[in-house]
């Protein structure tokens, strides 16, 4: 898809967004995840606010040449990743890694495939300043929105003045907060509901919990560990291509080490791994089978596994399991459940 295609169809999404007047009193968490969402107490989520991140999330001009958008690179049909090994971005290249799926991330203590980012607010303006993403220029575009009257009502609205960074990093981050993903057939199994899984699921997460070792890393109710994993991918040749997390902490046991992505709608987020080198469930199930990659800094958790090939199918089949509902934005409840004290809501 060309850049102006991204922005239109970007453009197109943002037209799409419902008025704060249906929203309900709290966005609703799926089966399946943990029902305190957490949220920083400088920045509560409100209709208003996650209105307007929505929509700034949709807003090409954030970007340099305003041809992108963060929805060009995390599309929601798409479990708000993009499909591509790395994304175009603003300067006209591509982007040093692969855009991962943001689902979830309310739940996430750190951001980005290195971690250099703990909170959202930090983490979406670094993306908007960043050159080879969407190489914004934050007093431009603040200027931009400021000229732009529903933009000027949308921010006094929702903060009680004009855009700012603060003000801008804020909203941003309130809309991907809501952005959540659960209610997976694995979710209904957990609770209860044996026919939501296959049999051939079934074995596949005896699998994931046991032999295939996904659940090391892989684990609660987001399916990650949040912690950084040199599995040998960013090694190539007897290379280093990327340093990973060794950029944030500079210690020698993190060169080659990159966050735990979550499996939570794993079976549309493809490609995989930083760099988006797997294209396939199979070549990442193959990858680990494996054992990774062999380098100087392997994670000692990772080994040859010795799958037979009926199990790497069952294990296939049931990360397509992890795939859900997504949510995103400011739901109403059903207003018989509105009214009950304390009822809360999926």
């Amino acid at each position: 898809m060309s850049r102006k295609a991204i922005a239109a169809a970007a453009l197109a999404a943002a037209c799409a967004v419902g008025s704060p007047k249906e929203w309900g009193h709290a966005p609703p968490v799926p089966r399946g995840l943990d029902l305190h969402l957490p949220v920083p107490a400088d920045n509560p989520l409100t209709p208003e606010k996650v209105a307007l991140g929505r929509r700034l999330f949709f807003e090409p001009l954030l970007s340099r040449d305003s041809t992108l958008s963060c929805a060009s690179c995390h599309q929601p049909a798409l479990g708000f990743g993009d499909g591509r090994a790395r994304s175009p971005g603003a300067d006209g290249g591509l982007t040093q890694r692969s855009a991962p799926a943001i689902v979830n991330r309310a739940y996430g203590t750190h951001q980005f495939w290195d971690g250099r980012a703990d909170a959202l607010e930090e983490q979406v303006l670094a993306t908007l300043i960043q050159p080879r993403e969407l190489g914004g220029d934050t007093t431009q575009v603040l200027r931009s929105l400021r000229r732009n009257a529903a933009y000027r009502r949308a921010f006094r609205g929702a903060f009680g003045r004009d855009a700012d960074a603060a003000a801008l990093a804020a909203a941003l981050a309130s809309y991907v907060r809501t952005i959540l993903s659960g209610d997976a057939p694995f979710d209904r199994y957990a609770e209860g509901d044996t026919t939501a899984l296959t049999p051939i699921q079934r074995a596949g997460l005896r699998l994931f919990r046991g032999k295939a070792r996904c659940a090391t890393c892989h684990l609660g109710s987001r399916l990650t560990d949040d912690g950084f994993h040199n599995t040998g991918v960013a090694w190539r040749g007897g290379a280093l291509r990327d340093s990973g997390r060794f950029t944030v902490t500079r210690s020698v046991r993190d060169l080659g080490a990159f966050k735990t992505p979550t499996l939570r709608e794993i079976s549309r987020t493809a490609p995989y791994m930083h760099d988006g080198s797997l294209a396939t469930l199979e070549e990442v199930v193959e990858f680990y089978d494996r054992g990774g990659i062999d380098n100087p800094h392997l994670d000692p958790e990772l080994r040859q596994l010795h799958l037979r090939d009926t199990e790497k199918r069952a294990l296939i089949a049931f990360l397509g399991a992890l795939s859900g509902a997504v949510r995103e934005g400011w739901y109403a409840a059903p207003p018989a459940l509105a009214r009950t004290p304390g009822h809360r809501t999926r």
